[in-house]
């Protein structure tokens, strides 16, 4: 729009702006040269005020002739007087003698001295009778139905974009588990319109087979528990025995082994967003730790309160302390919780994980054989289902040295 605007006056400029203030100003160096003629006629001593009533009164001009003078020394040219300019051409073109001009000292009039053979002849013209005055009209009525379309334009794509913004907070949200805003609805541009009914047609579809999987790994599990369950019930009625005590210790294993592919394989499925104090999530984690006779300290820099999926978020920071307190004797939590993220660093003194098995410890069921594993002797879940849960969130789980000596595992969320 703006080019098309800058097109537009320049044509204007060309066409119309000088080519009229062209013609008006010719017009007015033909009288001023008709009265030059005159006036040569005349003889030196006679009387020109019968020529400078007819100019004045036919013409629209004041003339004054009088005795020879110098030319006043030229004035400065204006930047960008179109009149100026074109009254020096013509002048030069129909008249050919020296003159001087002024088309800037006075806002309505045009000053020309023309030296005669004899005389000096000092002209004022309408300067209206020369110049295209009604230029900035043109320009004013054109900047300002450009001001004008270019805020029905701004508020146009104002109504435009923010449907998008909205399909994007609400696909964003989706990601992170939260529920569609109470004003998202389905507006805007056709296009838009389907792109957020598709939106909400996907979301429908993910819900129901997140339903129809938890359904189903609820029947698993309460039948596998139930075995388990019968298994331990027949355990108790055998005598006491290293047989029996070993039994019970793969009973034991097997119902952890289960908790965990449950808990991998149903992720947070079906549970709600809420807040989260991590100062209790880490004073809980503290009486564990001392409950191993581990050190264990936490700072909190920032809001201790977050919004996050409780249950799930707590188990990935679970998982995280529980291995720093299985390999390392020393467990440092920090946590930054600013407008833009939520950072937690969990560090220990134990062996860590070399930088080359680090992303490999993230699979599942993955055991690192010269390092350690989330897991050990367990099922190799725990940092894979740390990180889904830290991904579900929107952020990711970082495995990096510890200023301690051994891991440090950084978990990271949009705040």
């Amino acid at each position: 729009m703006v080019l098309l605007q800058a097109v537009v006056a320049s044509v204007f400029m060309e066409r119309h702006w000088a080519t009229v203030t062209q013609r008006l100003s010719t017009a007015v160096v033909q009288d001023i040269a008709a009265v030059i003629d005159v006036i040569e006629t005349f003889p030196e001593d006679g009387d020109y005020s019968q020529i400078t009533r007819i100019a004045r009164d036919k013409l629209d001009l004041n003339i004054l002739v009088l005795p020879p003078e110098p030319l006043p020394a030229p004035a400065p040219s204006p930047f960008f007087n179109i009149l100026d300019s074109v009254l020096s051409e013509e002048i030069t073109r129909q008249i050919a003698r020296p003159f001087w001009i002024d088309t800037v000292g006075d806002s309505r009039l045009v000053e020309i001295r023309i030296q005669l053979e004899n005389h000096m002849l000092r002209i004022f013209a309408n300067r209206n009778s020369a110049y295209a005055s009604n230029t900035h009209i043109f320009i004013v009525w054109m900047v300002g139905t450009s001001l004008v379309l270019i805020l029905i334009a701004v508020l146009f794509l104002r109504n435009q974009i923010r449907p998008i913004q909205q399909l994007a907070a609400a696909a964003e949200g989706f990601g992170r588990g939260q529920p569609l805003p109470a004003d998202f609805r389905l507006r805007g541009a056709s296009e838009v319109r389907k792109a957020a009914l598709a939106f909400i047609q996907m979301r429908d579809r993910i819900e129901r087979q997140m339903e129809q999987r938890t359904q189903m790994l609820n029947g698993v599990s309460h039948d596998l528990r139930t075995v388990l369950t019968r298994f331990r019930l027949q355990l108790a009625f055998f005598a006491d025995s290293e047989d029996r005590r070993e039994l019970e210790q793969d009973v034991d294993d097997m119902q952890r082994m289960l908790e965990g592919y449950l808990a991998f394989a149903k992720g947070e499925a079906g549970e709600d967003v809420g807040s989260l104090d991590l100062e209790a999530v880490f004073a809980r984690l503290e009486s564990e730790a001392k409950l191993k006779g581990r050190d264990f300290s936490s700072v909190i820099y920032g809001e201790s309160t977050i919004v996050v999926r409780p249950d799930g978020f707590t188990r990935a920071i679970g998982n995280l302390v529980s291995n720093a307190l299985r390999y390392g004797n020393r467990v440092e939590v920090t946590a930054r919780h600013d407008d833009r993220w939520l950072t937690i660093n969990v560090e220990d003194d134990g062996p860590g994980i070399a930088a080359n098995d680090r992303e490999e410890a993230f699979r599942p069921f993955v055991r690192l054989d010269t390092a350690r594993n989330m897991d050990d002797g367990g099922t190799g879940l725990g940092l894979a289902i740390a990180r889904d849960i830290a991904r579900s969130h929107g952020g990711d789980i970082l495995l990096a040295d510890s200023a301690l000596g051994g891991l440090r595992a950084m978990i990271r969320i949009p705040a």
